[in-house]
């Protein structure tokens, strides 16, 4: 097990901007839990990585503790050793990464939880692509009720997606204007799928490689 103080603050080179979200590519090692989470934050607000303290809200999503809290906006997600963290000041990024396996129980998955539309379009593609349009919509689904504060209590079928050339388009969701959402997939490699998604503006992205 890594101990927190084994990590060192990450040196940001770039300050982020009202207008941007940041979003690092970090490396999670087996045994390592929040320790490049708290390296990264404790990076951009320009403190010791011990001085940053995690709290949750109500459905479990992150938020920076006292005396930091307010001062930056962030979500992160892991899958296997692979983790995205998004940055941002005056939203609340959602963010879901997910590698790609084969999940023989895809479709029964799509059929308990995602709308009937979204369960015919995966009907309607076969094998590896059918795999992987699977895990677009999941993380899909989950970066927006990251980013809504709500989680995956609120119910995957309570929001939609429709495909495009350009990913997932959000069509629907319960008590909001889906047009007031931006959802963007993310380039993480082959290997996985990650979606990013947050309420408001248009924003640049700006993406970022750690090496571990």
């Amino acid at each position: 097990m890594h101990a927190t103080g084994e990590f060192r603050t990450i040196k940001v080179a770039e300050p982020l901007r009202p207008d941007e979200i940041h979003v690092w590519q970090v490396a999670r090692p087996k045994g390592v839990r929040r320790e490049p989470l708290l390296a990264l934050l404790a990076g951009y607000l320009g403190v010791a990585v011990g001085d940053v303290a995690l709290t949750t809200g109500e459905h479990g999503r992150p938020a920076l503790a006292r005396p930091l809290a307010g001062r930056l906006d962030f979500n992160w997600s892991h899958s296997g050793e692979l983790a995205l963290v998004a940055l941002a000041h005056g939203v609340a990024p959602g963010i879901d990464i997910e590698l790609v396996r084969t999940r023989a129980s895809a479709l029964e998955i799509a059929e308990r939880f995602f709308t009937h539309a979204e369960s015919a379009w995966l009907r309607s593609l076969e094998g590896e692509r059918q795999q992987r349009a699977f895990f677009e919509l999941w993380t899909a689904h989950e970066a927006v009720l990251k980013a809504t504060g709500k989680g995956i209590s609120f119910g995957l079928d309570r929001l939609a997606f429709a495909a495009t050339a350009q990913g997932m388009a959000l069509c629907h969701l319960d008590g909001d204007d889906p047009a007031a959402w931006h959802v963007h997939p993310l380039e993480v490699g082959a290997a996985a799928v990650a979606t990013l998604a947050w309420r408001g503006a248009p924003r640049r992205i700006r993406c970022y490689p750690l090496a571990p």
